[in-house]
């Protein structure tokens, strides 16, 4: 398999998407967009360590722009050289009935709470709401946009509201506390568009560098 330059995506270089040329070397996309993306500077790509990680305002994460995932991204850090207490980062989407209907296949939890709607408006909620760990899933997408390669040491969290099907979600991580070791201690919660809570918890994580290929 070759990888895209643009996208990071696997892409089949029998049957790719969209094909170009640079001096004599053959660059395969999974799709025409990320094809344009390369062409439009092309050099920036081929001089990057990694070229398909995304920068969140200027900044280098790990993040790939993966097959044109949803999400707003903001971050505010004094030093991307050096996370301190008070650097945050937030992520901002909407999950939909297909995402919700998505994860059950993935996972196997098929509650009917969140799959079937006659049945969840028996329920104390009267409606189908999200799988709370795919709202969770929000906070670790979030934590990944930090500077530096984010591992996930633990996680506290408390259910506090349900989540509705198609509300927008906010995912904010706000470093508290610096640890040995590179670790931090991180708040966490996800808030709806009426910044109603409805997770929160802390999570601990390890920071390392950015990896390099020398």
């Amino acid at each position: 398999m070759a990888i895209d330059i643009a996208c990071g995506m696997e892409v089949d270089p029998d049957d790719p998407a969209a094909v170009t040329e640079i001096d004599g070397v053959e660059y395969y996309f999974c799709s025409e967009g990320c094809k344009q993306q390369f062409e439009s500077d092309p050099q920036t790509y081929l001089s990057a360590e990694f070229p398909f990680l995304s920068e969140i305002e200027g900044m280098e994460t790990p993040r790939l722009p993966y097959g044109g995932t949803e999400g707003e991204f903001e971050l505010s850090v004094a030093d991307p050289n050096q996370l301190d207490v008070g650097d945050e980062v937030s992520l901002t989407r909407s999950l939909t009935d297909e995402e919700v209907r998505q994860f059950a296949r993935i996972t196997s939890d098929t509650n009917a709470l969140h799959l079937n709607d006659e049945f969840a408006e028996h329920t104390r909620f009267g409606r189908r709401i999200v799988h709370g760990t795919l709202v969770a899933g929000l906070i670790s997408a979030a934590l990944a946009a930090f500077p530096g390669m984010t591992i996930y040491l633990s996680q506290e969290l408390e259910f506090v509201a349900p989540a509705d099907i198609g509300d927008t979600f906010t995912a904010r991580c706000r470093i508290v506390d610096i640890l040995a070791n590179d670790r931090y201690r991180i708040a966490t919660h996800v808030e709806n568009q009426d910044e109603d809570i409805v997770i929160q918890g802390t999570a601990t994580v390890v920071i390392d560098d950015m990896p390099r290929t020398d």
